[in-house]
């Protein structure tokens, strides 16, 4: 099965068929690019593998849980081009795809902690038996303390914004450069090959938790 998967869910907007992967990562301190590189990235990666829509036969895409503006893009994205294309749809969680390319790179029995930077300092998390949730740093650092004996490796861009609490911890972070701490929807498409088919169309994004416009509006 060949699939097209993407994801948006982060700063970063990748895009990846099969094993050929093409992405771009803002600089620090400058806005995601999703509206503006999404649909350049996927036809790329077509391209680049001389492969048309006729070839695809499962679309991914990551539900996050990232930023409710990243999720909507590329969420969108994929249902009008699964739509239009009559091609199945399914839906990637990028926490776990974080945490299997993890995983694969370094083939260790270390436990994996995925960590995304949910802003409002705090972090999603999952991983190392722990289920996908909203934590504050001090969350974090008692997660990462409780499995510290064990071996645990923290990535993400949460990993590398909360780098001194995590390994203060006993949590081993990669250096910040590290290709560990960035999404790659190559493992989307591994993660697909597994997924149930979206039979309504409509991916449901991962949030867990309200976004910013939500909570303003109750003030």
């Amino acid at each position: 099965m060949k699939v097209l998967a993407f994801d948006t869910a982060t700063a970063a907007t990748v895009a990846a068929f099969g094993e050929l992967e093409r992405r771009d990562d803002p600089p620090a301190g400058t806005r995601p690019a999703h509206a503006q590189k999404l649909l350049s990235l996927i036809h790329g990666v077509l391209d680049e593998s001389n492969a048309g829509w006729g070839d695809v036969d499962r679309i991914a895409v990551g539900v996050g849980p990232g930023t409710f503006t990243g999720l909507r893009i590329g969420i969108a994205t994929a249902q009008a081009l699964a739509q239009a294309t009559a091609i199945e749809l399914v839906g990637v969680s990028t926490l776990a795809s974080l945490e299997l390319a993890a995983r694969t790179a370094l083939a260790d029995q270390r436990q994996i902690l995925a960590v995304i930077d949910a802003r409002r300092n705090e972090a999603f998390v999952s991983g190392a038996g722990l289920n996908p949730c909203v934590l504050t740093p001090e969350g974090l650092g008692d997660v990462a303390g409780q499995r510290a004996s064990d071996g645990i490796v923290a990535v993400g861009d949460g990993a590398v914004k909360f780098r001194a609490l995590l390994e203060q911890a006993g949590a081993t972070v990669p250096q910040d450069g590290s290709p560990l701490h960035r999404v790659s929807a190559i493992y989307h498409c591994r993660l697909a090959l597994d997924a149930q088919p979206i039979t309504t169309g409509v991916v449901a994004p991962e949030y867990l938790r309200q976004p910013d416009a939500e909570l303003a509006r109750k003030l």
